[in-house]
């Protein structure tokens, strides 16, 4: 999950102020991601969302981590 995270906040094309302002996540969390650190599963949701993803829950368990459809 943080690995998806990280590659969206690298490549789609905003800038870090512009993902803060948007999400309202400080810019610290930001750079400590891209470089490699962790974040909370509160903060991680509120990314996968910003990025068009949601977090399905499968049988037995599993996580599953699904492109929105854009309306």
């Amino acid at each position: 999950m943080i690995e998806l995270i990280r590659r969206q906040i690298k490549t789609c094309g905003k800038s870090r102020y512009r993902i803060s302002a948007d999400t309202g996540i400080r810019q610290n969390v930001l750079f400590r991601i891209v470089n490699g650190g962790t974040c909370t599963a509160e903060t991680a949701d509120i990314f996968l969302r910003y990025f068009g993803y949601e977090i399905v829950k499968k049988k037995k368990g599993k996580v599953n981590y699904g492109k929105h459809s854009k309306r």
